[in-house]
């Protein structure tokens, strides 16, 4: 079978059994299936800084990724999924849960395709927190901190969250879509055309739920437990290895605010440069600290940054 065909069979499945899967209190009052619900959240304050998590498909940043500890294989998750510290998932601060990632490790090139499905890391200056198999895989050398790029699979996350969302409970759905529609009337079907036969005190059908739309890429992978998870397959992305680390505090559009940065900055005993970019057809000026020598530099420069009020710094590699 192809691995379109794979995880095309595996995606269909899912729907189905996450009505089936066990369920896992959380607290006194919430129940979720193990196989995972659909959520995005609200926005969050980590340590004076503020995250808001949004469906963004076109994610794709760099950063510092951490690790998740091997002894800590049997907590629920932010979705109902059980922690396992042998499969490839990850947490992730603003990522659609559940969703498929590429997670590429910029100093030797290995890559590899994970599962979020929690919120975290528990630090301010990490992008992402793997699992104890996924960082393995990129062969973190047990450093337990790894230059990474993190993008979104955009059609692979869509199919997945269509997925959990057929069993995630209403409230948790109007927590991202908004209250649901009214329903509208059901009145009688009138057929046309040859052999319509009569429909008098008809009603129009409730329709069927639907198993989730295959996606139009593939991803290696199977159901587990009512859940998509990607296989343990290593790619090669070609990187230089020559990534350096920086503080990036902000990217406005004027350069006033840039100059303003730079001067608090400053201020702090920190130099900084400014330099324009493009996202899009804006053109942002970005203010960065840096290059820094080494994790640990970078999270002492960080952590001042953010203490003096600079929220939105945050570590990037280029």
């Amino acid at each position: 079978m192809t691995r379109a065909g794979r995880l095309t069979g595996a995606i269909a499945l899912i729907g189905a059994m996450a009505l089936a899967g066990c369920v896992q209190q959380r607290g006194d009052t919430t129940s979720l299936p193990t196989s995972g619900v659909y959520t995005v959240g609200s926005p969050y304050q980590l340590n004076g800084v503020w995250y808001y998590p949004a469906e963004d498909y076109s994610y794709d940043e760099s950063g510092l990724a951490s690790v998740a500890e091997p002894d800590s294989g049997g907590r629920v998750l932010t979705n109902g999924e059980i922690f396992d510290p042998a499969e490839l998932t990850a947490s992730h601060k603003t990522l659609p849960i559940p969703s498929l990632a590429r997670v590429i490790n910029l100093d030797n090139g290995r890559m590899v395709v994970v599962r979020i499905n929690d919120r975290g890391p528990p630090t301010n200056g990490r992008l992402i927190h793997l699992s104890p198999r996924g960082a393995q895989l990129l062969d973190f050398n047990h450093s337990g901190v790894g230059k990474v790029r993190v993008q979104i699979l955009a059609e692979e996350s869509r199919a997945i969250a269509a997925a959990a969302r057929q069993g995630t409970p209403a409230a948790i759905l109007a927590k991202t879509d908004g209250p649901a529609p009214k329903a509208a009337p059901r009145g009688t079907v009138e057929a046309d055309g040859p052999g319509a036969g009569p429909t008098v005190g008809k009603t129009a059908s409730a329709g069927v739920v639907g198993l989730a739309p295959a996606p139009p890429a593939s991803v290696p992978g199977a159901v587990v437990a009512g859940r998509f998870l990607p296989a343990p397959v290593v790619a090669q992305a070609p990187v230089s290895g020559r990534e350096r680390l920086f503080v990036q505090v902000g990217s406005p559009a004027n350069a006033e605010r840039a100059n303003q940065l730079r001067a608090r900055l400053a201020a702090l005993g920190q130099p900084a440069s400014v330099s324009n970019t493009a996202v899009g057809k804006q053109r942002l000026q970005r203010v960065r600290v840096g290059p820094l020598d080494g994790v640990e530099r970078a999270d002492t420069v960080l952590n001042q940054i953010i203490q003096a009020g600079l929220t939105e710094a945050k570590i990037v590699i280029e």
